[in-house]
């Protein structure tokens, strides 16, 4: 992407990482090779990031969060106004890297640029909305003042699935509440995770150190990343497993830290016995398929009622099986490829299994190169790997339920409890049902995959800890200091 974009500006270009202000190989000594997953092409090449690397990127963020903590709140909201500006003007070429890095089919690139923006614009909003407060107290004469002041510096792990998107909901709001953040993107989308947002940043005019991004291997800096002592909150969106690890390290390590955790989903789309069938596969479809199913808010389970289960069914296979897979950069994609061929083998394997558990598959098809066609698969039981596991593929399990009770009780039989969805006519049944799902999000007559930047995004039980969402950031990248004056004399005992 050397050309001249239509727009006047020229495309960045790629193969360092972005440490103390500084475009620079990274030390460890491997270079990590960025592959487009539909074409097996080689984007990049990025020299990996030693433990050094990440020490110097701490240090360089803790020096520079001192003076971007003190510019005021017009001067923070203006750069991301900026950023907003620059992301504008390069559309396009955000969006080919999506496709390109991450496997995204145009509709959900098109769809994560729109959400960085919203993110970006709704950060601007925070500088002015960090209040402190001044509290009454029983002691005579004395006043308590409570400041809000920025933590410090914030450590980002974000995924590969929607990695623009989640490296900017954590990153823009943490910038504009006047913290440096050290961001650590999936090595599969290193750039549009990662380097991309601190080419936008920079271009902005942020100043150099504020931000750095690393990447590299995980048994190498991946402990050493979330041990720093100079790290105040770390926030991670990824695994379950690696989510727990994290926060048992950041609770037993040298220096306790505020932890920020949005993990994995096993979420229910309950179609009751009222709904109307064709919204109701509109959504089913939209909500399990999108982005190959690669997202922790995807439909992972079915749940119809048995009274509409056979209708739906028929409908339900009919539109999946007419879904064109393969090229993402074609406009009619619906399904493009599995980002790596680890990801695509475990997919395979919970095909295999299911056909073990006797469940019966009525559309599938053999993987074209990194790319899964849509599979369905009925007579799912909760004990079945479909049925308990986050699936994070084209794959649909779909469960028949006898009554809206037994609905609720299989939508909240799994360790997570993400985002959930209802589909129904009656407004205010659906209203009830959703007081009796334990997630963090339950959306009626919708898929279970809205996330809205002013929102409060996030779950419940093993799905993690803390919520998302522009305001209730201010709570985790903030922190209160009580300062009391006391007017006066006042009488001690001794």
């Amino acid at each position: 992407m050397n050309q001249r974009e239509s727009t006047g500006t020229v495309a960045y270009e790629f193969g360092n990482l972005f440490i103390g202000g500084v475009w620079r190989a990274g030390t460890a000594g491997s270079v990590y090779k960025d592959l487009d997953p539909y074409t097996g092409e080689t984007l990049v090449e990025v020299p990996q990031a030693s433990v050094e690397d990440v020490d110097e990127a701490f240090k360089s963020a803790a020096r520079a969060q001192q003076a971007w903590a003190h510019t005021s709140p017009s001067e923070r909201s203006a750069l991301l106004h900026r950023a907003a500006a620059i992301l504008d003007a390069r559309h396009e070429e955000v969006v080919s890297w999506l496709i390109r890095e991450s496997g995204s089919v145009r509709l959900k690139a098109e769809a994560e640029w729109t959400a960085v923006r919203a993110i970006i614009m709704e950060a601007a909003t925070l500088p002015t909305h960090v209040w402190g407060r001044i509290i009454p107290g029983d002691i005579s004469g004395k006043e308590h003042r409570i400041y809000r002041k920025p933590v410090g510096v914030v450590t980002v792990i974000s995924p590969w699935n929607w990695p623009m998107h989640l490296s900017s909901r954590v990153l823009a709001p943490a910038l504009a509440l006047g913290n440096a953040v050290v961001l650590k993107p999936a090595t599969e989308t290193v750039v549009s995770g990662g380097l991309l947002l601190a080419k936008i940043f920079e271009e902005a005019g942020l100043p150099p150190g504020v931000l750095s991004v690393i990447t590299g291997s995980n048994q190498l800096i991946g402990d050493p990343l979330v041990l720093h002592p100079l790290s105040k909150v770390i926030s991670f969106t990824g695994s379950s497993p690696v989510g727990r690890r994290i926060a048992s390290l950041a609770v037993t390590g040298p220096t306790l830290k505020k932890v920020q955790l949005e993990l994995g989903g096993n979420n229910p789309l309950i179609v009751l016995d009222d709904a109307e069938l064709e919204r109701a596969v509109d959504i089913a479809v939209f909500g399990r398929f999108l982005h190959q199913g690669e997202l922790c808010v995807s439909a992972n389970r079915l749940i119809v009622h048995q009274a509409i289960y056979d209708r739906f069914v028929d409908a339900f296979v009919e539109r999946v099986r007419v879904l064109k897979f393969g090229n993402p950069n074609l406009p009619d994609t619906a399904v493009g490829p599995i980002i790596n061929q680890r990801q695509l083998s475990r997919l395979l394997q919970m095909i295999v299994q299911a056909r073990s558990d006797g469940s019966i598959m009525r559309v599938g098809g053999p993987a074209e190169g990194l790319v899964l066609p849509p599979h369905v698969f009925l007579n799912v039981s909760l004990s079945d790997s479909l049925g308990r596991d986050e699936i994070f593929g084209p794959i649909a399990p779909i469960i028949k339920v006898r009554d809206e009770d037994e609905a609720v009780a299989v939508a909240n039989d799994t360790e997570y409890g993400l985002s959930s969805a209802i589909v129904t006519q009656e407004l205010a049944r659906a209203e009830r049902l959703a007081q009796h799902i334990d997630a963090g999000m339950t959306h009626i007559n919708d898929a279970p995959a809205v996330d809205l930047a002013n929102m409060p995004f996030g779950g419940e039980k093993n799905s993690g800890l803390g919520r998302f969402g522009a305001m209730g950031l201010i709570e985790e990248f903030t922190t209160e200091h009580w300062v009391s004056v006391q007017r006066g004399h006042r009488d001690y005992p001794f």
